[in-house]
């Protein structure tokens, strides 16, 4: 039986493969779509946007000479026009929300991105030297994740999942989280947990940072095109 869609075919939802015995999940959880919406894809932005340039449209181009109507009519246009783009954005924003798992075990984090192409990156704590919380209004908010090591992920791979302008090295970022302190404190108890389960000789503590010495790690990166 062929199957419905590309995540039937995960091992649990979010997860490319089972996980091993000593390994749980702790928290899973997908952007809130209207937040993603206006912090990634800028919809009220451009809807601020293209209001004051149909203004400015109606100010500077009508013509009494061709009559009232003529004059609505490419207003109206230019309106729809309008809608017809914010309503592409959202649809995208909407997807991108709905199709976007992120999962926290006590030793990793798992994101799983991607509309017509799933990604799944594997983050082990190992790998992150510190998060970033940014808050938004009504407790919603976004979480950052600073690697260490040379191992990078593209900025194209990660958007819109992805710290903004952080180009050069690129920062994952837990978008749109609706209870973002609760997940920030959950993800930090288990990074302070899950570290003591390397070996004592491959990571050492710095005083005034989270950063850490850690025996390599390579981030793991697996991809699924959707199923036909």
């Amino acid at each position: 039986m062929m199957p419905n869609h590309e995540h039937e075919f995960e091992a649990a939802p979010g997860l490319p493969e089972p996980l091993p015995a000593t390994e749980k999940i702790l928290w899973q959880g997908s952007p809130d779509w209207r937040l993603l919406g206006n912090e990634a894809f800028h919809l009220k932005t451009l809807s601020i946007y293209f209001v004051l340039m149909i203004a400015l449209q109606a100010v500077l181009s009508w013509d009494a000479a061709i009559g009232l109507s003529k004059n609505l009519l490419a207003l109206l246009t230019s309106a729809l026009l309008a809608c017809v783009a914010l309503g592409l954005l959202a649809l995208t924003a909407w997807l991108s929300a709905t199709t976007t798992l992120y999962t926290i075990t006590n030793k990793r984090i798992v994101m799983r991105i991607g509309i017509v192409l799933t990604l799944t990156f594997n983050l082990p704590f190992s790998r992150i030297q510190a998060a970033q919380i940014k808050n938004s209004k009504n407790g919603k908010g976004d979480i950052a994740l600073d690697l260490q090591g040379p191992d990078r992920i593209a900025y194209l791979h990660l958007w819109p999942h992805a710290r903004p302008w952080e180009l050069k090295q690129p920062q994952p970022m837990l978008r749109a989280l609706a209870n973002v302190a609760e997940v920030g404190s959950l993800l930090h108890s288990s990074w302070e947990n899950g570290r003591h389960t390397v070996d004592n000789s491959s990571l050492s503590s710095h005083s005034g940072s989270n950063s850490l010495r850690v025996e390599r790690k390579p981030i793991a990166v697996s991809s699924t095109a959707m199923a036909q």
